[in-house]
């Protein structure tokens, strides 16, 4: 029979998130300084007063039940009101204070510091929790509302969502500096396909706009070449293991030492925009809603921003 919910506490919700973040029970307990066994206690007791179970192990791995998804969103909720709430309560002292949950898909981590250094130097007491994810990953945060705010670059259709394009986010063509087309001074996109093409993973955002661009202008690569990182994919065209489609913010180094050439091609750069994003009638914290106005308010300062640290132009 399940019992009040009132009778839970706050420690219960902190141990119940490590676990649904962590996926596991031990890596929670090392997260939270307790015990293993402390930590299954805590779960036990919440799912005496919830009356359902939160968690099923399948093999070796943990997933969340239903009953599990429905607390996470509640405890989400209520961490993200009490944190509201202390925010609040700094600004009534004449101050912004509090913690910017913000997630960002991989190839924008390359210019968020700087954009979020400029913000703080507006608002010195603001931190920052910056998580990097994919595009799956970032549409399910979305989905569970984990996050203040999200980065990313193509902005599901399918959900009711706010959001505030900011920024180009230029996807180019690079081979190593020795390459043979790097030496050439036209060239069209299926020039590039009989060179092995690398690739990132099915869940990448970057991946799935450019197959869905090459099928349109149909450039089909006979060799692709699937790596798990946007590092790796540059680290693999430094190597001379193919040529890589890829936000020039993740080669903007390479290509200002040299080590990496732009390829010249007609229908490049592909153009997708940064956009900052929240679920629509979302409430936003004080933080969360400063670090919005910022990103609209300076739009075209963020874009030359952009261009001093990437050393090429990329002006909105």
């Amino acid at each position: 029979m399940r019992k009040s919910l009132l009778r839970m506490t706050f420690r219960q919700l902190q141990v119940f998130r490590s676990v649904c973040d962590n996926r596991s029970y031990s890596r929670a307990a090392e997260e939270m300084s307790l015990t293993q066994p402390a930590v299954s206690l805590q779960i036990r007791q919440l799912e005496e007063l919830l009356g359902q179970p939160l968690f099923d192990y399948v093999g070796k791995k943990l997933y969340l039940t239903e009953a599990a998804e429905a607390l996470q969103r509640a405890s989400e909720d209520i961490f993200g009101r009490l944190e509201s709430l202390d925010m609040q309560l700094a600004d009534l002292q004449g101050s912004l204070q509090g913690q910017l949950s913000l997630a960002v898909e991989s190839s924008a981590k390359y210019f968020m510091p700087h954009l979020f250094a400029a913000f703080r130097r507006e608002h010195p007491e603001v931190s920052l929790q910056l998580t990097v994810v994919n595009h799956s990953q970032a549409v399910r945060r979305l989905s569970i509302n984990r996050d203040d705010l999200l980065i990313m670059s193509q902005v599901p259709a399918d959900m009711s969502l706010e959001f505030l394009p900011f920024l180009n986010n230029p996807i180019i063509a690079v081979a190593p500096a020795d390459h043979p087309l790097s030496q050439a001074t036209s060239l069209r996109l299926q020039d590039l396909c009989e060179w092995p093409l690398l690739v990132r993973e099915p869940g990448s955002g970057t991946r799935r706009a450019c197959e869905e661009y090459c099928n349109q202008k149909r450039a089909h690569f006979a060799q692709l070449q699937e790596v798990g990182s946007m590092e790796g994919q540059r680290e693999g065209v430094i190597a001379g293991l193919g040529l890589a489609l890829i936000p020039r913010h993740a080669v903007r180094r390479e290509l200002q030492l040299g080590v990496l050439r732009e390829l010249p091609v007609a229908e490049l750069p592909l153009l997708r925009s940064w956009c900052v994003v929240h679920p629509r009638g979302k409430y936003l914290s004080p933080v969360a809603q400063a670090f919005f106005n910022f990103v609209r308010n300076e739009r075209t300062q963020i874009g030359t921003l952009a261009e001093q640290f990437s050393g090429v132009g990329n002006s909105l």
